[in-house]
This record gives C-alpha cells, structure tokens and sequence, in this order.
C-alpha cells in the first residue's frame, strides 16, 4: 500500500515538473514608451551635467528599449478576446 502510495506522488510532481527554457513575456507598450523618451532625458539633460550619471542612465535605458524590441518580435501572441 505505501508503494501505491509512493508511486501516485512520483506521478503528481511528475506532472507538475516546469520548462526550464527561457521565453519572453510580452511587455506593454509604455514600457517601450518610457524607455525612449528616459534615452532622450539622459541625453539631452542629465548627460552635459554630469557625465557618469547621465552615460549610465542612457545604458539602462537603452537595456530596457532593446528588451521591448526582443518582447515585441518572440513573446507569444495573446487573444485578448478571452
């Protein structure tokens, strides 16, 4: 009885194992928004006033434009309808 018993749970995380591979999760379109115009704050403003700070901020922003790029081409298309 205990084997049967071992054996259904072997079967429930059996099931429940998760895809390890890495997918994209679709991004709203504010992200991108927000992305494009920081990139233009820190060029325009902060990066004649200092340097670092404003090359920094530019690369995370840029980072941030170009995970909206890869969300928008391989993130998986959802029906909205549901």
């Amino acid at each position: 009885m205990a084997k049967a018993k071992k054996q259904r749970k072997s079967k429930r995380t059996a099931s429940k194992r998760v895809d390890k591979s890495w997918h994209p999760t679709p991004l709203k379109g504010s992200f991108m928004l927000i992305s494009m115009l920081g990139i233009l704050v820190s060029y325009y403003l902060i990066y004649p006033k200092s340097l670092n700070f404003g090359t920094s901020s530019m690369i995370i922003f840029i980072i941030m434009f170009i995970a909206s790029l890869i969300s928008m081409t391989k993130a998986p298309i959802i029906d909205e309808r549901l």
